[in-house]
């Protein structure tokens, strides 16, 4: 061969270019929508109480063939139903992070509908727009694994054989709901999620200066949250991911609150003169903890982006190159590489920035400053949806750590509006509102680019994609804010029910920065304490300090879950499965973690929606509760291990299952 290196084997899409196949259609448009606007419902509970989102690209990939099976839909509809169905999550994974932050702040007396929505459609067109200019070399040249993509790629194949996995997802969703019903507080309650305990320290004696003095402190003990939906997470990201995510609680709450409580010696008077161990231990976490987890996340964010500088120059290099080569005529685009036109889309970025000068301006009362902030707007949001898309390429857009590079965000932001004097209530309104769009723009553009690699396998049209995302997204700004509002009012957004750590550390950084009340000392200490985690090449400083600022029972809830994909895939390892049927219980067990995750956050929801209707018509209605014990959550855990555990195995075994027929087809490369 002369030393020649064999030229690779072109892409071949599951469906080819020249297919006349029916793609944008009305039906799918419409099916798409409402499946963005129950999702992200669904995740609004799910992010404001355990701080994670997971992707919806799994249940919306199955509703899709599901539901246009019956009308006899194609797999380009279906596609298509699939990229608009995600939209909703991903939009309200920025909204959860950022958002309540206003309220949390005291910028807002309470959520504000307009401009809520005004931030959540802008930030979500921005992140289609970002991502146009990044799918070629993202998408189509790099190397990405895109783990999420491929998986529900084979999963749409595996439909076109009769396999829908619908009644997983349905049926799991199902008994999902059913156990909120009886743990959620404004259900039928007949157990409490988690139990907890403070194991308390012996008083030691330690001379220092030549004064003897007294401390002591103790363990806050909690056990896992009960919960199918963490559980579900845990089992969707996966051993590892859940072990750095726990490692991080355990080193929050059994090292660094214990040495808090230890070092401050006042602690312990404060209790003899009536408060609590846990109380003073949940303090000192919320206070002293969270904010050396932001220092840490910070620079996890900025050690991200400068790992990515040359492949995201390379590609967008590349990409602007290929542009120009189509346009000289020298190059002609199939359907499958026909994007929107770059043109438009610089035209429509800056249209975008108007609104957002406006609510600046609004905030802020300052001409200059508010131009600045869009700017840097505009700077930023591209720089980390590029970041999201890559981190949803390589590890899969649910765990992708948009809050982290939103945290980056808004200490620049912050830092400019206290540079230019800008200070206060309209400041701290201002840098939330450039986080906010910046953390939407970064979750739609992840959710985008993970979509375009699924369709670029199944040979659908990126431009077709890109549109009916950004349809998606206008309809579910409109809409998703109402249940964050309702949950908001029956819950309450930053209390022991929805936690919403990030927003909580967004609204924390925000006074702090620029109300000059900031405790730097702490986030320097978690900034040097990143930069340790990074020299050691410990995985993901991020997950760690996520792990640090998330309650424990949530982490260990998703621990628990990631410890059943641990026993599952050792158990399918050990049984006689073949490729086919290996993969075919890998995708049932997403399935059913997918309906675990949706039932429960669809129960929360609709009970909080009952609640607060109850409430406005006057009648005050609430269900009885009738037991309160943590025990019955262990029959919990023990009827989901039935469910990831065995259920998938059983069934990839059994004669009369649909397998995902690989062998007919040959396995895309990626």
């Amino acid at each position: 061969m002369d030393g020649q290196q064999p030229q690779p084997r072109p892409h071949q899409p599951y469906v080819p270019a020249e297919s006349p196949l029916p793609e944008l259609t009305l039906r799918a448009a419409v099916l798409g929508v409402l499946m963005a606007v129950i999702l992200g419902a669904a995740n609004a509970y799910l992010g404001l109480r355990a701080g994670l989102t997971v992707s919806a690209t799994f249940p919306a990939a199955v509703v899709a063939m599901a539901a246009l099976r019956l009308v006899k839909g194609s797999v380009l509809e279906e596609n298509i139903a699939r990229t608009a169905g995600s939209s909703g999550e991903a939009l309200v994974a920025g909204a959860i992070f950022t958002l309540p932050a206003f309220v949390l702040s005291g910028a807002w007396s309470g959520f504000h509908y307009w401009e809520s929505t005004l931030i959540m459609m802008v930030g979500g067109i921005l992140g289609v727009l970002f991502i146009v200019v990044l799918r070629r070399p993202l998408v189509v040249e790099s190397d990405l694994p895109f783990p999420e993509s491929v998986a529900t790629a084979e999963i749409v194949k595996a439909g076109q054989e009769g396999a829908t996995g619908a009644r997983y997802v349905f049926g799991s969703l199902g008994f999902s709901a059913l156990i909120e019903f009886f743990k959620n507080s404004n259900g039928l309650r007949l157990f409490s999620e988690s139990a907890s305990y403070f194991l308390p320290f012996s008083v030691s004696k330690i001379s220092l200066l030549g004064q003897e003095r007294s401390y002591t402190s103790g363990l806050y003990l909690e056990s896992p949250s009960a919960s199918p939906a963490l559980v579900g997470v845990g089992f969707i990201v996966g051993p590892q991911i859940s072990s750095v995510l726990v490692s991080g609680a355990m080193m929050g709450w059994f090292l660094l609150v214990p040495l808090g409580m230890f070092l401050n010696p006042e602690l312990a008077a404060a209790v003899a003169s009536g408060a609590s161990w846990v109380s003073v231990a949940d303090e000192v976490w919320r206070n002293q903890i969270r904010p050396l987890a932001v220092g840490t996340m910070i620079v996890a964010a900025l050690h991200t982006l400068w790992g990515l500088r040359h492949s995201l120059v390379d590609g967008i290099s590349r990409a602007l190159r290929d542009l120009d080569l189509a346009k000289a005529g020298q190059k002609k685009l199939l359907r499958l590489d026909q994007d929107l036109d770059l043109k438009k889309i610089v035209v429509a970025i800056g249209l975008c920035s108007v609104p957002l000068f406006i609510l600046y301006f609004y905030a802020t009362k300052a001409f200059l400053p508010s131009g600045l902030l869009a700017l840097a707007m505009l700077l930023l949001g591209f720089l980390f949806s590029a970041v999201a898309g890559y981190l949803a390429g390589t590890m899969g857009g649910s765990n992708s750590p948009i809050s982290g590079l939103t945290l980056s965000t808004l200490v620049i932001a912050s830092l400019l509006m206290v540079l230019m004097g800008v200070t206060g209530v309209g400041g701290v309104a201002a840098v939330l509102t450039v986080a906010g769009v910046v953390c939407c723009a970064a979750g739609v553009a992840g959710d985008m680019l993970q979509d375009l690699k699924v369709g670029h396998i199944l040979g659908g049209t990126p431009w077709r994609m890109e549109l009916v995302e950004m349809a998606g997204v206008v309809v579910a700004s409109f809409v998703l804010v109402l249940p964050i509002m309702a949950l908001h009012a029956v819950y309450g957004i930053g209390g022991k029910e929805l936690p919403a750590p990030q927003a909580g550390l967004m609204a924390l950084l925000a006074q702090g920065v620029v109300g000059g009340r900031m405790p730097w000392a702490l986030v320097f200490l978690g900034m040097f304490f990143a930069v340790a985690l990074i020299l050691l090449r410990s995985p993901s400083p991020m997950l760690i300090a996520v792990g640090m600022y998330l309650p424990f029972f949530s982490t260990a809830a998703i621990f628990v879950g990631g410890v059943f994909r641990w026993l599952f895939e050792k158990r399918a390892s050990q049984k006689a499965l073949s490729q086919p049927g290996k993969t075919r219980a890998e995708n049932t067990g997403i399935l059913l973690a997918s309906g675990l995750v949706a039932g429960e956050s669809l129960m929360a929801v609709l009970l909080a929606l009952v609640v607060l209707g109850s409430n406005f018509a006057g009648a005050g209605f609430r269900l009885p509760t009738l037991y309160s014990a943590a025990w019955p959550g262990l029959l919990v855990f023990g009827l989901l291990g039935y469910l990831l555990l065995w259920l998938p195995l059983q069934d990839a075994r059994s004669p009369n299952g649909r397998s995902p027929q690989l062998q007919s087809r040959p396995r895309t490369e990626v």
